[in-house]
């Protein structure tokens, strides 16, 4: 790995896409779309969370564990598909996990049972796993150091976009339809592996690693050398996403559920407006930020201060009342609590070496998403208590504790992938 020594301070060049090469702007292409439609199959679920709940006469709690096992299923995920892909090529599987998520998301549309559609919603969560690391690992191979911070951003903004095109696509088909169409719609992403297999390469310096092989030996010693960075960079991402799970995954519910269950009741069609807002004026600007701020003062310094400004932020998204107020508050809370995964993804790439890349971004990933499950259930259980309101400040400090933990992690800015 490289020294930090041997990272350099100095301003980024001017981004312009003309100086990028027809594979760069594939792969960035093929990686955002891959990211933006896991968005929207995975959060076709909390769109339509208050129908299931209504159909299969569950409770919150009963709810969020169903996402819980989503989350817990990507990490087996990416002990998967990244132990293949650092073996087998990261394009290789980014469509085989693609064709995951979309196969199973169709299928939780025959689900008729609760147990059903559990077991449905992990297989969702086993591809959703490996698309990222395999996705996050094939950019960050065929970019420079110089853009990489904006590279990834735009990459995780796809996620914003599936989201709103979820709630959209969800409230169309609700208008004319059942809740089962919707997780129908959900089998569009396979559509995107015809057109990867086509234009988009393998890295060159993932191919120069395979030609190169590296022993068994080589291998351990290089987790040994990884195992600070690996732990510092997991431990921020599960606190991280502790919190936006549990904060995101039930605003769709916490803005269609009555007053007297703690929520805003708004009607179906102010939901899907609001999460469209949410989505494309709060996190798309918050990811795609926060690749301009990490190129140019550092990814560390960049992501604990988008960290630290969400967990301020929640508790004053949890007492908005009126709907300009909740949207205003929503907005700039999702500008930080989201945009800093684009640090995460970024520092990930940049902390690792290519033999263990994608083994070890999958791990500090999605193993913090599977350890930080339990989010959606804990947010659920303490929204029966008391209010989903009171329940979300627990988000709040959740963020902030990933704020802490960030200082751990070393500054990456500069350096590039061996």
């Amino acid at each position: 790995m490289t020294s930090p020594a041997a990272v350099m301070h100095t301003a980024p060049e001017v981004f312009r896409w003309r100086d990028s090469s027809a594979t760069q702007r594939n792969t960035l292409l093929a990686t955002f779309l891959g990211w933006m439609l896991n968005a929207f199959d995975v959060m076709l679920y909390s769109l339509i969370i208050t129908r299931l709940m209504s159909v299969f006469g569950m409770d919150q709690a009963t709810a969020g564990l169903l996402n819980a096992l989503t989350l817990a299923a990507s990490a087996v995920g990416t002990f998967l598909f990244g132990s293949l892909a650092d073996r087998f090529g990261r394009r290789r599987m980014l469509n085989y996990s693609i064709i995951t998520y979309s196969v199973f998301t169709f299928a939780c549309g025959l689900a008729s049972s609760v147990a059903m559609l559990a077991l449905l919603r992990f297989l969702v969560g086993v591809g959703m796993g490996g698309e990222w690391n395999c996705g996050a690992a094939l950019v960050a191979e065929a970019w420079p150091t110089k853009w990489r911070g904006r590279a990834m951003g735009i990459v995780l903004g796809g996620w914003a976009v599936g989201y709103a095109l979820a709630a959209i696509v969800s409230g169309v088909i609700l208008t004319y339809a059942g809740w089962r169409w919707v997780f129908f719609a959900g089998l569009l992403p396979v559509l995107l592996t015809i057109w990867i297999r086509r234009n988009v390469p393998e890295p060159a310096i993932w191919e120069h690693s395979r030609a190169r092989a590296v022993s068994s030996g080589e291998k351990k010693a290089l987790w040994r050398a990884a195992r600070p960075q690996l732990i510092a960079l997991l431990t921020m991402n599960t606190f991280g996403m502790f919190a936006w799970w549990g904060l995101f995954s039930w605003v769709p519910a916490y803005l269609a559920l009555p007053t007297s269950q703690g929520g805003r009741n708004f009607q179906m069609l102010g939901v899907a407006t609001l999460l469209i807002v949410l989505n494309l004026a709060g996190m798309l600007p918050g990811y795609l930020s926060f690749g301009v701020f990490a190129d140019r003062f550092g990814r560390k310094r960049s992501v604990i201060f988008y960290l630290a400004a969400a967990a301020l932020l929640v508790p004053f998204f949890a007492a908005a009342r009126g709907p300009i107020v909740i949207l205003v508050a929503g907005c700039i809370t999702a500008f930080f609590g989201t945009g800093f995964f684009a640090g995460s993804g970024t520092l990930g790439n940049e902390l690792f070496p290519t033999p263990i890349r994608a083994t070890a971004l999958g791990l500090t990933y999605n193993l913090a998403r599977g350890l930080s499950a339990l989010a959606p259930w804990v947010v659920g259980r303490l929204g029966e208590t008391r209010g989903l309101s009171w329940a979300f400040l627990a988000c709040g400090i959740a963020y902030g504790a990933a704020a802490l933990s960030g200082l751990k992690v070393p500054e990456t800015r500069g350096r590039e992938l061996n």
